[in-house]
Formats: structure tokens, sequence, C-alpha cells
């Protein structure tokens, strides 16, 4: 991987190289090609090297299949934590604990891991927010990963939960949410597993009446 000082370290030398060989006159217009083939080459590492970003990839596992998805990269904060947290092993056993067909599934709250049957939630998190990334680019589209939040007046500037998410469930989207809520991801495979977990028979406070357990783990 070249570096901004290495590529001038390189560039330099390759113009050190060039003028000494002037000097002695030896095949001038020769080395003077070499000289801008080599410049060009490094301007393209450059580039390449800082325009490069990593795609984060992620694996749901449930009792009703896998959902595959990525983070993106526009929304680093929200990516970064996600990621941190799947490998710290915090959703190993948490549930989808709310699920309305037709809009989304929800999931990532701690408190869920031990909650007894019919127990409120969607309170729990790790002890801090993430401030918002909304782009108006990323839309709530059918298998968009976005992370949930406190609403009203409380939370004026919509950071997000520290930990817990929502999954877009209709074909349609949920465009209603664009510009509300942070969009950091997207499923890319498993939406039949979407389907199912968002067809379970839920109680009156749209939790399953059958646990819906997940595990996250990061693709390389």
């Amino acid at each position: 991987m070249i570096t901004c000082s290495a590529w001038w370290r390189t560039t330099a030398k390759i113009f050190i190289t060039f003028a000494a060989a002037t000097k002695t006159g030896i095949m001038k217009k020769t080395i003077l090609l070499l000289a801008a083939v080599a410049f060009m080459f490094n301007m393209a590492a450059f580039s390449q090297t800082k325009t490069q970003q990593k795609v984060v990839k992620f694996v749901i596992h449930t009792d009703y299949g896998d959902m595959k998805g990525i983070l993106y990269n526009e929304t680093p904060l929200h990516r970064d934590n996600f990621e941190k947290l799947v490998k710290q092993g915090y959703y190993d056993g948490c549930l989808f604990h709310r699920v309305i067909s037709g809009f989304m599934i929800q999931g990532g709250d701690p408190d869920s891991k031990t909650a007894k049957p019919g127990q409120p939630l969607g309170m729990g998190g790790p002890g801090y927010t993430v401030p918002a990334e909304i782009k108006p680019e990323l839309k709530h589209k059918r298998g968009a990963l976005a992370a949930a939040r406190t609403g009203g007046p409380s939370n004026p500037k919509k950071a997000s939960s520290g930990s817990q998410f929502y999954i877009v469930h209709p074909e349609k989207g949920a465009h209603f949410l664009d510009g509300d809520y942070t969009v950091f991801g997207e499923i890319t495979d498993g939406f039949a597993t979407l389907d199912k977990i968002a067809a379970v028979e839920k109680d009156k406070m749209d939790r399953p009446v059958k646990d819906v357990k997940m595990t996250i783990k990061l693709v390389e």
C-alpha cells in the first residue's frame, strides 16, 4: 500500500535518477518516457489507496434462516459501532422483540436476552447513543438496516440507540421514515427469512409469542 509520503519519496527518486541521467546525455527521450510512466503509475496507486474503503459484511443467524448484509461506509460512526458490538458478541442471544409485518422487525435490546414471556422490551442499550448520520441518498427500502432511536422533543438531534436496529420489511419500503432515522446498511440476501420472521405470531405489544433469537457474525 502506497501512502502519501511513500508516493512523494518514490516520485522524488524517479526525478533524481532522471536528472542524473540527462546530465550524462544517456537516452534522454527514453528516460523521459520511463519517468512519465512511473509518475502515472504512482499517481494511480496513490489515488486507489486514498479511495479504497473497507466493506463490512455480516450475517444474522436465526431459527428461521440467515440474513446476510453489508454496512455503509457513508455512515462510519454507525458502521464502526455495529462492527464493534458484533465482535464483542453483544447481539448473540438478543431477540427480535418488535415485529410488525408490512413495516419492520426490530432487535438489539440486551434486556431481551433474559426477558420473561410478555415482558415489555425496547428500552435497553449499551449506555450511550450514536450521533445521527442521516443521508438523503440512503433510503428506507426493503431490507434497509436502520438505527432505532428515542423519538420526540427529548431527542432533537435524532441520535440513534447504541445497539437497537430494525430491518425494513415491505417491498415498497418505509419511506415515510426517510430523513428521520439513520440508515446504515442493508440486507443483501435472506429476504425469505425476513418474511418468515415478519409473519410470526405476536402479542399485543408486537413481541413474538415464540422468541426469535439472533446471533450476528462478521463475514470476511
